[in-house]
């Protein structure tokens, strides 16, 4: 364990060692960053994610490294200057980030969509989205996708005025619900299964959006076809295994599977209207 957090530290302090390439240009180097959006905290995604892509590199031959980033802005801001190698990210960054940096689709969760929700406390006075006039509102980062823009348009919708804030991860979203700092915040329910059952059994779900694609794996322009092509092999395959199945489940997927830029064009319908820093969505 301890090996494991200064792993974690160096990665997130030290930007140009070996395991942190997602601050040079990682086109020259023999290592591949896999970058995950920083959804919880970096050490919770070390935890699940490290396994994972020790499992790719080994089916692949190709030596790829977990990264993330300190809160999901910074992940975006890498995300504009192709840092990344590889990089999992929501369907709205996949959508921003396919047309400006050039990222190609590879993958995406199978038979899975993405829906966001918003959770309060258990017991308080909030029992529906009708609840939350005038109240402070936590959410992750303005672009993330499913837990600020999905219920930040519905409740535009209705019409429902409250103030954002935001507190850079889900993580943080539902332990300052559950603690009673904020009356409400956005989330999904993939990371509200990732919680402690302490913190899940303090919130309660009161609203769900629509079902949209779900985050997408993508690479950067510069891979070559034939990285790629070991990658989503080595993606398919973990369903395939019992360590691979068993990876999977820690981090509540069934497996991945194939995925094309088109597969995204239910979310570039919602015509999200974002500065990254402000969100609005045409409904």
């Amino acid at each position: 364990m301890y090996k494991l957090m200064l792993f974690i530290s160096l990665l997130m302090t030290v930007p140009c060692t070996v395991a942190a390439q997602d601050q040079i240009n990682s086109a020259k180097q023999s290592t591949l960053t896999f970058a995950i959006v920083p959804q919880q905290s970096a050490e919770r995604l070390a935890v699940l994610w490290t396994p994972i892509l020790q499992f790719i590199s080994q089916h692949s031959a190709l030596d790829i490294v977990f990264v993330t980033a300190k809160d999901i802005p910074t992940f975006e801001e890498r995300l504009k200057l192709g840092q990344y190698d590889i990089a999992y990210m929501n369907p709205y960054h996949y959508v921003v980030f396919h047309e400006s940096s050039g990222y190609k689709a590879l993958a995406k969760q199978i038979d899975k969509s993405i829906k966001g929700v918003i959770v309060a406390k258990k017991g308080s006075n909030i029992n529906s989205i009708h609840d939350l006039a005038g109240h402070r509102l936590a959410f992750p980062a303005p672009a993330a996708f499913a837990a600020t823009i999905l219920p930040q348009a519905e409740l535009h919708k209705l019409g429902i005025a409250f103030t954002p804030s935001y507190v850079s991860s889900h993580d943080s979203v539902y332990l300052n619900v559950s603690r009673g700092f904020f009356s409400a915040g956005g989330g999904i329910q993939r990371t509200l299964n990732n919680m402690p059952v302490e913190t899940q059994s303090m919130i309660t779900t009161i609203w769900q959006s629509a079902e949209y694609t779900p985050h997408a794996v993508a690479t950067h322009p510069r891979m070559e076809a034939k990285s790629r092509e070991k990658i989503l092999a080595a993606l398919l395959n973990m369903s395939n295994t019992e360590e691979g199945v068993k990876l999977l489940k820690n981090i509540n997927f069934n497996g991945f599977e194939p995925a094309l830029n088109k597969d995204w064009d239910d979310v570039r319908a919602l015509h999200i209207k974002t500065s990254m820093s402000a969100t609005e969505v045409e409904q």
